[in-house]
């Protein structure tokens, strides 16, 4: 068996069977043992692709139900007070997603990929203690199937990093008592075999970390390394370079280091430390974040690059990080352009890269078989590199000639303008965008897209849908409406499929929290807008009111953030094309009768490198991008902008640069922390608060609202507030959106009435 080594394998299911069943164990249409059926089943056949592509280290709790720094949080008993009474699934899913009394945990991205975990939550008084029932149980599933896998496990202090405090006190005051619960589960786990392999992620060394994490490192792996001698630790990053750690982690007893040589260059830079300590290097060679087919032969030269200081017998050849981050097979996408199908790389394909890449860094013999695949690696890089259709010289040109990058008129003469135009109350109402995606919406656009209904047939109930929606945001007093974006699949694909350059799968689904997935774009080529995207659907919502009709765009940067982007061209150039076609379309809406337009950039923040050292490029071309993508709009044409699960202290500044004229934020699992910082900085647009958690099915009261409400009041003044949910309602069931809306409608005329 190939020196190979997979960091962590997709869950969801190849066909999203986790999602389904989940889905319909929430609704109570199934109970519990139909999911921990079908978890069982999905878990035997990610085992078996890995072991058929021969992976000498197959994980074992990569696996979850909703996440797995909740799996560690139920793991060591770190349950918050409301939680309390509850137990098994009842308590986990609560955590999640919250219950009619109780507020779910805070979610927030995984670093810089689009992936949300739920955020521990500790206080002063939290307690640790050790319930090892999920490891040991899939260690075992994993042993009757002839598996012997290792065991991947959130590392001790990028759990607790990762953590929040409830009380403002230090997490880390919790190290000694979570290592003890660590050690205690190393102990149970060394009676499991001879030899057991944990690994332990700690990416948060991947950030520019303080000198007291750093310090915490060697004490950490020291004590934990000796629990066992059958214990073999190794200790994994990724997405960037961790080299600080590194330094110190050579110098623990621990058995192997696993760094990421896509995303992390500078890793090679400790190469020599690594050599001198002779521990084992897990070398990250295999792209877990992106879509496309590795050039097998860079890749073993890149290998044969660490091999110059490393000895090939210390070297393990690995994803890059978990293949969470990617869809999980090719083998179902039949529709696709078959050229473009031939650049293309998904989780089970990447198996057989590593396999490939294993034997030849190795010179173990190939089958004819394994000289096959290499030539058709080589003929598909190759036709790739040199196809017509990646790229577009009309709008190449069109970008050198740009002048006009940005707005004119300063923001202050802008909304005195926009609010002669609009006259909108102070605590303005409305939403950030999508509807409920109903199951009969969702059938509408397939049999559409398969030809079963006609084009007028399906306008029709297109426009029916959005006449039920802005009949529903009238009757319950919004101020500012939106159409619903019935037409849409989602937000960063609708407008994929309207550009050029985009291609689009059938199934290549990427979980992006608990059961929702998404199902990101490739972009392969040239970018640009042939026709109106949207203008259609938005004058007709318009024309079924007298109210504004806000009109919902995606931002550059985040349809950039939220696809499969091209790796041979500079994502900041592929933004600018993006941003060209965006700002088309806000010159025709506007021109269209749409004045107040929202360009999202939830993903704004996603995108952010996770070293100081290379932020202000970043911030460089994403502002300007943003800004460009607005550039068209008029004086008296209102720019909204939406940002999901940011913390926003360190960015404000490059907020306020991208100045949009309002955006709207989530605070509404995180309290006013957010808020406090618009206010201590003196931002001077408005703003829109979440004042209601979309991710959960939880409706809050008038009462509860009319509260959340003056506590924005403490923080910023009326008229600079907008009041809408925290993010898009298209997860939600109309029933629990309905109620909710109505409840936020009254809570604010309490308020304004007060």
């Amino acid at each position: 068996m190939s020196k190979n080594y997979v960091i962590g394998f997709p869950r969801i299911g190849e066909k999203r069977e986790l999602k389904k069943v989940l889905e319909q164990y929430w609704l109570g249409e199934v109970d519990f043992l139909e999911v921990e059926f079908v978890s069982k089943e999905l878990k035997k056949r990610h085992w078996a692709y890995q072991k058929s592509t021969k992976v000498q280290y197959i994980s074992s709790n990569d696996f979850s139900y909703y996440d797995n720094m909740l799996d560690t949080t139920i793991l060591f008993g770190a349950i918050p007070k409301r939680f309390q009474h509850l137990k098994d699934e009842e308590l986990y899913f609560a955590m999640a997603r919250g219950t009619k009394e109780a507020v779910a945990m805070q979610m927030t991205k995984w670093f810089n990929t689009n992936y949300h975990y739920i955020v521990p939550e500790l206080s002063k008084q939290s307690n640790f203690t050790l319930n090892s029932k999920k490891i040991i149980q899939e260690y075992k599933e994993a042993k009757e199937l002839g598996i012997t896998p290792k065991i991947n496990l959130i590392g001790p202090i990028t759990y607790l990093a990762l953590s929040k405090t409830v009380d403002n006190s230090d997490v880390f005051v919790h190290i000694n008592r979570l290592l003890e619960e660590y050690a205690k589960l190393l102990e149970e786990i060394s009676t499991l075999d001879e030899e057991i392999i944990l690994q332990l992620e700690e990416p948060i060394f991947v950030k520019d970390v303080e000198p007291k994490l750093l310090s915490l490192l060697k004490p950490t792996y020291e004590k934990l390394a000796s629990i066992s001698s059958k214990v073999k630790i190794a200790v994994i990053t990724y997405f960037e370079h961790s080299n600080e750690a590194t330094k110190i982690l050579v110098n623990t007893p621990i058995w192997a280091i696993g760094l990421d040589f896509i995303y992390g260059e500078k890793n090679f830079e400790v190469l020599e430390e690594i050599k001198t300590s002779n521990k084992v290097l897990i070398a990250g060679i295999i792209d877990g974040r992106n879509i496309w087919k590795s050039n097998l032969r860079k890749k073993v030269e890149l290998l044969e690059k660490i091999a110059t200081t490393i000895d090939k017998n210390n070297i393990l050849v690995s994803t890059s990080c978990s293949l969470l981050h990617v869809p999980f097979s090719l083998e179902y996408e039949t529709a696709l352009d078959k050229e473009i199908k031939s650049w293309l790389s998904f989780a089970r394909e990447k198996l057989e890269e590593l396999k490939i890449v294993s034997k030849i860094f190795f010179k173990e013999e190939l089958s004819l078989e394994d000289k096959a695949y290499i030539k058709r690696n080589e003929e598909d890089n190759e036709k790739r590199k040199n196809s017509l259709k990646i790229h577009n010289k009309t709008v190449q040109e069109e970008l050198k000639t740009l002048t006009k990058l940005q707005r004119e008129e300063k923001f202050e003469k802008r909304i005195k303008a926009q609010r002669e135009f609009f006259k909108y109350e102070n605590l303005a109402t409305t939403t950030i965008g999508s509807f409920p995606q109903t199951p009969e919406i969702r059938q509408v656009r397939r049999d559409f897209k398969n030809n079963i209904i006609s084009k007028e047939v399906y306008e029709e109930k297109i426009k029916e849908y959005i006449s039920d929606c802005i009949a529903f945001q009238e009757s319950i007093g919004l101020d500012v409406l939106v159409h619903g974006e019935p037409e849409r699949n989602d937000m960063v694909e609708y407008f994929g499929e309207l550009l050029e350059g985009f291609a689009f799968t059938k199934n290549a689904w990427v979980q992006s929290y608990g059961s929702r997935c998404v199902k990101p774009p490739l972009i392969f080529g040239d970018v640009s807008r042939q026709k109106p995207m949207s203008v259609q659907w938005l004058t007709f919502a318009q024309s079924k009111t007298s109210k504004v009709v806000k009109g919902m765009l995606t931002g550059p940067v985040t349809i950039l953030n939220w696809s499969f982007v091209r790796d041979d061209k500079p994502r900041n150039e592929v933004a600018k094309q993006i941003a060209l076609a965006i700002s088309k379309e806000v010159d025709d809406l506007q021109n269209a009768g749409i004045k107040m337009i929202q360009v999202d950039e939830a993903a704004f923040k996603e995108g952010y490198p996770l070293r100081k050292e290379n932020i202000k490029i970043y911030e460089k071309w994403a502002v300007e991008n943003f800004r460009l993508s607005v550039s068209s709009a008029k004086i008296d044409t209102q720019i909204h902008t939406h940002m999901c699960y940011s913390e926003f202290n360190d960015i404000i500044k490059t907020i306020e640069a991208m100045d949009a004229d309002v955006i709207s934020i989530e605070t509404a699992r995180s309290g006013n922390r957010l808020l406090k910082i618009f206010k201590e900085v003196g931002y001077k647009q408005e703003v829109g608060p979440g004042i209601y958690d979309i991710h959960s099915p939880r409706v809050p009261s008038v009462e509860e609202m009319v509260e959340q409400i003056k506590a924005l009041l403490e923080v910023l003044p009326k008229e600079q507030l907008w009041i809408n949910p925290d993010c898009g309602l298209k997860t939600r069931k109309w029933p629990e959106v309905k109620l909710s809306l109505e409840n936020l409608v009254k809570a604010v005329n309490i308020v304004r009435n007060s």
